[in-house]
């Protein structure tokens, strides 16, 4: 198994996880040598690091005529909103280009499973980490109409807390510092899950899921005021919420799927399986 993005939230999170499993060894690539030797240093036996850029084909397609993967976890990409306003060029390096070069190489050493890890931010998207990770779903879908060697699976679900950069950290650390909690607008609500329910869903849609499916998970939506309230509330402490504005590309509400995706899926044990167009 390979994971990319292996130094992130979702990408340790889901290795820490597949070394407890009866797996050989987990491939974990990324481009943070220092966040990757971390991991690898809990996990030295069942784990070999592999420092590598996924913009790279030509390296990519190296890496995987060596190792060989079954399944490939694709977790890297930039995701911050804001900053995919500004630097176009590096999200679509990255988000666009280096999930084309391992789908790339996924087909040409046939891959088992490659699961796509994406977001809400796809769906209709208003911004241009969504239109990034659109293109990626789209590529996955292509894909999976090319190979019969290879399934492409593709995950899509909400914001992750307590992962790096979501709003629970960033309201900690202004409680922390006895600081007012910034919400950009009263009406902005998120679907949102634990890091435990993603790496469970993400593992439980690779067993279940189908070539060219789109996998949901059921969630409710919160207001980020009240997740301001309920986090001062748990800190004891008395600290007003300030209202700025949604910064550009942001909605006040996502969606986990189109209308037309709502019609073709299937529910089943709590995941809207989203089926291929015909």
């Amino acid at each position: 198994m390979l994971i990319t993005g292996a130094a992130g939230s979702i990408g340790s999170n889901l290795t820490k996880r597949l070394v407890e499993l009866p797996v050989k060894k987990v491939f974990i690539l990324d481009q943070d040598e220092s966040g990757l030797f971390d991991l690898w240093e809990e996990y030295p036996k069942k784990t070999e690091l592999i420092l590598a850029n996924i913009r790279d084909g030509a390296k990519i397609n190296r890496i995987f005529k060596k190792y060989c993967p079954d399944i490939v976890f694709h977790c890297a990409a930039y995701k911050h909103v804001i900053w995919g306003e500004k630097w176009k060029d590096e999200f679509i390096q990255t988000n666009i280009t280096g999930t084309i070069n391992l789908i790339n190489a996924s087909l040409k050493h046939k891959v088992k499973k490659f699961v796509f890890i994406s977001t809400d931010k796809a769906v209709n998207p208003s911004s241009f980490y969504g239109e990034t990770k659109k293109a990626g779903e789209l590529s996955c879908l292509n894909a999976s109409k090319l190979s019969k060697k290879t399934e492409f699976i593709i995950v899509r679900f909400g914001n992750v807390l307590a992962s790096r950069g979501s709003v629970v950290p960033v309201f900690k650390k202004q409680i922390e510092r006895d600081e007012p909690l910034t919400v950009t607008h009263k009406k902005m609500r998120r679907y949102f899950i634990s890091m435990g329910e993603a790496i469970d869903f993400i593992l439980k849609t690779t067993l279940l899921a189908k070539n060219g499916q789109i996998c949901v998970p059921e969630l409710k939506e919160i207001y980020i005021t009240d997740l301001a309230k309920l986090m001062i509330a748990l800190s004891g402490k008395v600290l007003p919420i300030k209202f700025t504005k949604p910064n550009k590309g942001e909605k006040l509400r996502e969606e986990l799927m189109t209308k037309e995706e709502k019609k073709r899926s299937v529910k089943k044990q709590g995941i809207y399986f989203i089926c291929p167009k015909m």
